[in-house]
């Protein structure tokens, strides 16, 4: 693994780590190579259960490195666009992993920063977290992440986020649907482990077939919602962990 992501496999847990933290754990482009590295893993690894991904020092990622943006003003678009799509790519790695992907953030969660948070499935924030999207202020676009906010929070609440780039604080995005979860900051480390943990202990086939529901019903109708929901259901119902399941609360 890259010098700029640090990864821990234990107990069916991978824990990845944004590791610049001179640099707000800014993404440069090692570290988005890194990122997906490490998804590659996860794909071909049935032992881990649950990814999390935290960042090193007291911010979970400030956004873009801004000095390789700048770089890239003189850059030929498609050369740039490429370059932009790996990170959008990224984000739909998290969305499509096959595990759940839980985001733990202290500190700051900004722009491509805080598009990562919310692309994962869980995010467990500290009370003193802040999660916005200011690029506007710096003559930019948070372009990929708009996907997933406008999915998050509604178009109102969306296009105001970015357009006066405006930081939440974690109360505040939890009630935005940006933050699954608010810890103080004084228990974080405990509730963040607790719940990967908790992760970690369910039927493995269970929580895949659950992730892979759940972002298939998006645009579903709803006829068409329960027929994929019968397959999954009748899917379900083949898999070792449903047998030995039931067969444990039969033998109480």
């Amino acid at each position: 693994m890259s010098d700029v992501l640090l990864s821990e496999r234990r107990d069916g847990v991978l824990l990845l780590t944004l590791n610049r933290p001179d640099k707000r754990n800014a993404l440069n482009a090692a570290m988005v190579d890194a990122l997906h590295a490490a998804l590659d893993g996860v794909d071909l690894d049935p032992a881990i259960r649950v990814v999390a991904i935290r960042g090193a020092g007291r911010d979970f990622c400030a956004g873009a490195d801004l000095n390789e943006l700048l770089a890239s003003a003189g850059r030929a678009p498609a050369d740039n666009e490429r370059d932009a799509l790996r990170l959008g790519t990224l984000l739909g790695r998290l969305r499509s992993c096959p595990r759940p992907v839980v985001a733990l953030v202290r500190g700051r969660a900004l722009a491509g920063g805080a598009g990562l948070a919310t692309a994962c499935d869980v995010v467990l924030a500290a009370e003193s977290a802040q999660l916005g999207y200011p690029e506007i202020q710096r003559g930019f676009v948070p372009a990929m992440v708009m996907v997933f906010l406008r999915r998050l929070v509604g178009e109102k609440l969306a296009f105001d986020l970015v357009a006066t780039g405006r930081i939440l604080g974690a109360a505040e995005a939890r009630a935005a649907g940006l933050v699954t979860r608010v810890e103080p900051d004084a228990g974080f480390d405990a509730a963040a482990q607790a719940l990967i943990n908790g992760l970690a202990g369910s039927s493995p086939s269970a929580l895949h077939l659950t992730k892979k529901l759940f972002y298939e019903l998006d645009g579903v109708g709803v006829v068409e919602g329960i027929a994929l929901g019968a397959r999954i259901n009748a899917l379900a119902r083949t898999t070792t962990d449903f047998r030995e399941a039931i067969a444990r609360f039969l033998s109480r």
